[in-house]
């Protein structure tokens, strides 16, 4: 197992996790300093991401679904994710998610991307609430589990002041709003996966986590893929459609 790649994964996935959205019990395991030893079995109960880290990896001919060039690519992006046949992925998300209501993913054989942005605006089903008006609560779940982008204002112990951008409603689809600063956090209970960050620092988002610090290149991927998916969302019908 990849020990950057299985780090690369904790940051990532702690937040959700904290929040009891996914993986197992226990996320304060992820920021242990021993947790790489264990990540592997923690990973694979993250059943929605390991499921792509699987697929990617078997696409890229690579043995281990935490390599860090699997890793980055599901949930930031990078070229791994070219190598990945659409149709053969949405069979594969038909098995792993079988019986899950809502979302656009059975209809996405032709356009379906082994990357966060496609779990998030697809499978989960809060895109389709969106419908014509933009629920405040759908479209604030949607922003809050993409990963985002950022900038480092301020640190102040174990938390940050960001710049970003949340999504606001355009009046057909999600979009970019206008900047704001918010407070998030780089360590929970003295604890953290990186190290602090510093003003100026470019970081991705999830939830209210800085999961790390970022390139201008890394996060002009995650947010051209983010934009593709957005664009899709302005022809989707209403629930009641």
């Amino acid at each position: 197992m990849s020990a950057e790649g299985a780090l690369l994964f904790a940051r990532y996935a702690y937040p959700p996790n904290e929040l009891g959205y996914c993986g197992p019990p226990d996320p304060a395991a992820l920021l242990r300093p021993d947790a790489a030893a264990g990540l592997r079995e923690r990973a694979r109960r993250f059943e929605g991401a390991w499921c792509y880290l699987e697929f990617l990896a078997e696409a890229a001919g690579l043995p281990d679904p935490l390599d860090a060039r699997v890793v980055e690519a599901y949930w930031i992006g990078n070229d791994l994710l070219d190598r990945v046949d659409p149709a053969a992925l949405v069979d594969r998300l038909a098995d792993r998610f079988r019986g899950q209501c809502g979302g656009t993913w059975r209809e996405a054989a032709g356009r379906a991307l082994a990357h966060h942005s496609f779990q998030v605006f697809e499978v989960y089903p809060w895109a389709r609430l969106l419908g014509a008006g933009g629920h405040p609560t759908a479209l604030s779940v949607l922003d809050r589990c993409r990963i985002r982008t950022g900038v480092v204002l301020g640190v102040d112990g174990g938390t940050a002041t960001v710049e970003s951008r949340p999504l606001a409603w355009d009046g057909g689809a999600p979009a970019p709003g206008p900047a704001r600063r918010e407070t998030v956090r780089w360590s929970a209970g003295g604890l953290a996966l990186i190290d602090a960050p510093a003003p100026g620092d470019r970081v991705a988002l999830h939830w209210d986590w800085v999961c790390d610090v970022v390139t201008a290149e890394q996060a002009a991927r995650l947010e051209a893929l983010e934009a593709g998916q957005r664009a899709r969302l302005g022809g989707l019908p209403s629930p009641a459609g």
